[in-house]
């Protein structure tokens, strides 16, 4: 099983990138995790897809979810909602129209996302229903992770480090896993 996962954050120090990778390191058995990247996406243009087209960026990440079974996302969370950069990028990701089934049409959707505050990500996380059943994603409600006071479950590295965290992600993509292989 080949699931894509995309951090919704540009930040080289991210949470939330620290929080995917981790993920792909605690794969089941017979899932693998592709850790891919946002970085390179333009500022959505109607005029500039107009004139353009696609963006390679946009053409090359809409191309290896489509290939996946599934989605997992990793949302920061930015003034109570989506982070800009994220939702610029599924907007890229949807065009055009009639390639949007393509991409996210049925496709399986897990939501995770990690946050310095004490709240998590629970915000973004409802912030994104709306635009996830616009698109027709099948999203896992069987669990949800949102990692509150990141500060403190990584190291220097980005490495998790906190126990409870790592069974909770662990336990969360076996989950999604399973929702997936139905």
């Amino acid at each position: 099983m080949k699931i894509v996962g995309l951090s919704g954050s540009l930040r080289r120090g991210s949470f939330n990138t620290a929080l995917l990778r981790a993920a792909a390191g605690l794969m089941p058995e017979g899932a693998e995790l592709s850790v891919e990247t946002i970085h390179g996406i333009p500022v959505y243009d109607g005029d500039a897809e107009a004139a353009e087209g696609i963006p390679p960026a946009v053409a090359a990440l809409k191309d290896k979810i489509a290939a996946a079974d599934a989605l997992l996302m990793v949302s920061p969370e930015y003034n109570n909602s989506i982070p800009g950069p994220f939702k610029n990028a599924i907007d890229w990701l949807s065009r055009p129209p009639a390639d949007a089934g393509r991409v996210f049409a049925g496709r399986k959707v897990a939501l995770i996302g990690a946050s310095p505050g004490g709240f998590g990500t629970i915000l973004a996380q409802n912030a994104w229903l709306p635009v996830l059943r616009t698109l027709g994603c099948e999203l896992w409600t069987g669990g949800r992770l949102m990692v509150s006071r990141a500060g403190g479950v990584f190291d220097a590295e980005g490495a998790l480090t906190d126990a409870a965290v790592t069974k909770m992600l662990r336990d969360y993509l076996a989950g999604f896993v399973a929702f997936v292989g139905k």
